[in-house]
C-alpha cells in the first residue's frame, strides 16, 4: 500500500515523458497521433486501476488514521520530508482525479481537441493529474505548495494551445490570477513552518495551533486563505473561472471544475482548520458571508445568462453555477463542525461527478451544434435536444436536476449538510449571524433550481430541428466516458454513508474537540 500510493503520484510524470518520447518500434501504428492518445487512456487507466486498488486496501474500520504512508527525508536543514498518506478526506478526492483524468483521455482519444500535436496534449494532462493527486497526497506543506502549483502550467497550455475564442487572455487571466494568490500563501506557509518549527502537515495538526499564537494564526490564515479563495474560486476572486471554463477545450473544463477547484476547500480543511484554528474562528464569518455571497452571485449571473435575448454562453453559465456550488462547500467548512465539514467534503465530490458530467455534455452539444449559445440553440432552429437527440437531451436534463440538489442524487446531500452546520455553528461563532448566512444560502438553491430548470427548458424542449443530418445522439465512446459519473451521481445520492462513513470520522479528528 505504502507503494501503491506513491506509484499513484509519480507514475503520471514517468508517463509523460514516455509520451514525449519516439515510439518504441513496433508500437507506432498506423497513426502516431493515435498511438500516443492511446497510451494518455492506458496510463491513466493504470492510475485509476491503482486507485481502486488503494480504495479497495484502505482501512476503513480506522479512515482517519493515515495509510499508505511513506516518509523520507528530502531538506534536512528545513526539516522537508516527502510525506505522502491518505485518509477518509483525501482518498475519495484521489479517486476522483483519476477517474476524471481517465475519463477525459479516454473522451479525447474519440475527440481530441483542435490543436497542436497530441504528444505535448497527453503530457500535459498527465503532469496536470500528478500534481492534483500530489496536492492530495503530501503531508508537507512546501511539497503542499509545490504540488498546487504543478499545476498551473499544464492548465494554462490547455487553454492557451487547445482552447477556443479567447484563448490567450483567458489563459494568462488564469495563470496571473492564482500565480499572485500563491505568493502570498507561500508567506503563509513559511509563517507556519518558522514559527511552529515543523512544516509537517500530521504533527501541525496534532498539535492543534497550541505551538502557534493568536496573532500568527490570523496572519497565516489570512495569507493562506487568500491563495486556496482564488482556486476554490470565492467570490470576489473569482472572476478568472468563467473566461478559463469558456475557453478551455472540453476536458479541460471538466478537470478544472472536476478537480482543480477541490484543491482550494481541501487546503482550507486539512492545513487552516486543524493547523490555526483561533485564526479560522477569527475569519469564519468572514468566509461565511463570502461564500452565500458568492452563492447569490453565481445563481443571479446564472439567470441573467439564461433569460433569452442575453446570448449565454454555456460554458460559461455552468462556470458561474461552480462559484455558487463551491459556496455551499465553503459554508460548510466556514461553520466549524463535523456536520459543516462532512458536508463541504461531500459537495466536493457530488461537483465534480456532476459539473464534469455536465461540461462533457455541453461540448458535446456544441460539437454537434457548433455553438454554446444559448438564444441559438433555444431558437426557433435550434437544439430541442428531445426530439434531436433524446438520449443526450435526457442526460442533459438528469444531470442537470442533480445540480440544483434534487433528493437522492448525490447534489443534494452536501448543500443540505453545509445548511445544518451553519444552522448550529461552532461554539464561540454568533449563531444569529450563521442563521442568516443559512437563510441566504437556501434562498440560492432556489435560484439554482431556477436558472437550470430554464436551461433544460430552452435546450433540450421545442420543435423538433428541421435538419438536413441527422444530429447523432450519444455515441459508444460518449457511453462510455459519461456512464460512470452519471451512476456515482445516483449512488451517492441514495447511499450517502459511502463517503460520510470515510470523511466523518477523519474530520472528527481533525477538528479534535469539534462541535458534533
Amino acid at each position: 500500500m505504502q507503494f501503491l500510493l506513491a506509484f499513484i503520484v509519480a507514475a503520471p510524470l514517468l508517463g509523460a515523458v514516455a509520451a514525449l518520447l519516439p515510439a518504441p518500434p513496433g508500437m507506432k501504428g498506423r497513426n502516431p497521433d493515435q498511438a500516443v492518445l492511446r497510451h494518455g487512456v492506458t496510463v491513466t487507466g493504470v492510475i485509476l486501476v491503482a486507485a481502486i486498488v488503494l480504495a479497495l486496501g484502505f482501512d476503513h474500520d480506522h479512515p482517519s488514521k493515515m495509510q499508505a504512508t511513506t516518509d523520507i527525508s528530502w531538506i534536512p536543514a528545513l526539516d522537508v520530508r516527502i510525506h505522502l498518506g491518505t485518509d477518509g478526506i483525501s482518498l475519495p478526492l484521489l479517486v476522483l482525479t483519476a477517474l476524471l483524468t481517465f475519463l477525459c483521455a479516454l473522451h479525447s482519444y474519440f475527440k481530441m481537441p483542435e490543436g497542436p500535436s497530441p504528444k505535448a496534449f497527453v503530457a500535459l494532462v498527465l503532469v496536470l493529474e500528478s500534481g492534483t493527486l500530489a496536492t492530495f497526497a503530501v503531508l508537507d506543506l512546501l511539497l503542499f505548495f509545490l504540488a498546487f502549483e504543478m499545476v498551473l502550467i499544464p492548465m494554462y497550455f490547455l487553454i492557451a494551445r487547445w482552447g477556443g475564442a479567447q484563448k490567450q487572455a483567458a489563459a494568462w487571466k488564469f495563470i496571473l490570477y492564482t500565480l499572485l494568490g500563491s505568493v502570498v500563501m507561500l508567506l503563509g506557509l513559511l509563517l507556519i513552518g518558522l514559527k511552529s518549527g515543523t512544516f509537517d502537515m500530521v504533527a501541525l495538526a496534532t498539535d492543534n495551533g497550541r505551538g502557534l499564537t493568536s496573532s500568527v494564526q490570523v496572519v497565516a490564515v489570512l495569507a493562506i486563505g487568500i491563495g486556496l479563495a482564488v482556486k476554490t474560486p470565492m467570490w470576489p476572486l473569482h472572476s478568472w473561472l468563467p473566461d478559463a471554463h469558456t475557453a478551455a477545450p472540453t476536458v479541460g473544463s471538466v478537470l478544472l471544475a472536476g478537480v482543480l477547484l477541490k484543491m482550494g476547500t481541501y487546503g482550507f480543511v486539512r492545513i487552516l482548520l486543524p493547523v490555526a484554528p483561533d485564526g479560522m474562528h477569527t475569519f469564519a464569518p468572514y468566509l461565511a458571508a463570502f461564500a452565500v455571497a458568492g452563492i447569490i452571485y453565481g445563481s443571479l449571473a446564472c439567470l441573467a445568462l439564461a433569460r433569452p435575448g442575453a446570448k449565454g454562453d454555456l460554458k460559461r453559465l455552468i462556470a458561474y453555477s461552480s462559484v455558487g456550488h463551491m459556496g455551499f462547500v465553503l459554508l460548510g467548512i466556514a461553520s466549524m463542525t463535523p456536520t459543516g465539514v462532512n458536508g463541504a467534503l461531500f459537495a466536493n465530490i457530488a461537483h465534480g461527478l456532476i459539473t464534469g458530467l455536465l461540461f462533457f455534455l455541453v461540448g458535446a452539444v456544441k460539437d454537434r451544434y457548433g455553438t454554446a449559445d444559448l438564444d441559438t440553440l433555444s431558437g426557433a432552429t435550434g437544439a430541442a435536444l428531445y426530439g434531436s437527440a433524446p438520449r443526450l437531451g435526457g442526460l442533459l436534463a438528469f444531470t442537470a436536476i442533480a445540480s440544483l440538489g434534487l433528493p437522492g442524487l448525490a447534489g443534494f446531500w452536501g448543500e443540505m449538510l453545509a445548511l445544518f452546520g451553519a444552522f448550529d455553528p461552532a461554539d464561540g461563532l454568533s449563531r444569529p449571524a450563521f442563521l442568516t448566512f443559512m437563510a441566504i444560502a437556501a434562498f440560492g438553491t432556489l435560484l439554482t433550481a431556477a436558472y437550470m430548470l430554464i436551461l433544460v427548458r430552452r435546450v433540450c424542449m421545442g420543435a423538433k430541428r428541421d435538419e438536413p443530418h441527422r444530429i447523432p445522439d450519444i455515441q459508444h465512446h460518449e457511453f462510455a466516458a459519461w456512464t460512470p459519473l452519471a451512476a456515482l451521481t445516483v449512488l451517492a445520492g441514495l447511499w450517502p454513508a459511502v463517503l460520510l462513513g470515510l470523511t466523518d470520522p477523519a474530520v472528527q479528528k481533525l477538528l479534535a474537540g469539534g462541535k458534533s
